[in-house]
């Protein structure tokens, strides 16, 4: 009988497992190395992992077993990192008002890593913030981008409609530059209101991943 390669045994192990109604496969991980089949994840009876077990005992060209599977109760907590992926994407699709799929979420040993592109640095900063608060997760990664280049014109136009909708307050007192995603405001405003809303309104306008206040208020 011709050895078979350990993508192919890795493939009659899963099929075993999925054939074999006493096992509920969905949290099992397979891999193979040199005909040493290693079972990793979660089940849920101390019996699903012994009828693994023997699932895989079964398929031929099986060198050796290492089993590191765990019993997991239903009432336990979902931490796997699978799991974890899961409610983030979840998460994502529940509260972001983005494309599907515009997030990449990888999960590794619970650290989150988030890529992709978005057009709002709150947006990308939400997301790391209620990632962050899974139970499970380790740490995260921010890597999401911030896409389109803001432009002077766009953000000045953002404080003076944010200035108007705030009793007609006067923007003509700031000065907005852009350099990249950083946006830049000088000059002068009446109070800490006005230049707290001129900086609100900066961070609102597609692109902007920093803003420096440089704004001065009249004493």
């Amino acid at each position: 009988m011709q050895k078979k390669s350990d993508g192919q045994l890795q493939d009659d192990v899963v099929a075993e497992l999925e054939w074999d109604p006493s096992v509920d496969h969905a949290d099992i991980g397979v891999s193979v190395n040199d005909g040493v089949v290693t079972l990793a994840g979660y089940v849920k009876s101390f019996p699903q992992k012994v009828a693994a077990e023997r699932a895989v005992r079964r398929v031929a060209g099986v060198r050796a077993l290492a089993e590191e599977l765990k019993v997991r109760f239903a009432s336990d907590p979902k931490t796997a990192d699978h799991e974890i992926a899961k409610r983030i994407v979840d998460m994502i699709g529940w509260t972001v008002a983005i494309p599907e799929g515009q997030i990449k979420v990888k999960v590794e040993r619970g650290w989150v890593t988030l890529t992709g592109t978005v057009d709002w640095h709150f947006i990308a900063k939400e997301v790391a913030r209620a990632a962050g608060q899974i139970s499970g997760v380790t740490g995260v990664s921010n890597l999401i981008k911030v896409g389109d280049i803001p432009t002077p014109a766009d953000v000045k136009a953002r404080i003076i409609a944010a200035f108007k909708r705030q009793a007609g307050l006067d923007a003509s007192g700031v000065s907005v530059t852009t350099e990249g995603s950083t946006v830049t405001l000088r000059g002068r405003v009446k109070a800490w209101g006005e230049r707290r809303m001129a900086e609100l309104a900066a961070w609102s306008a597609p692109g902007v991943t920093d803003v420096e206040d440089y704004l001065a208020v009249d004493s």
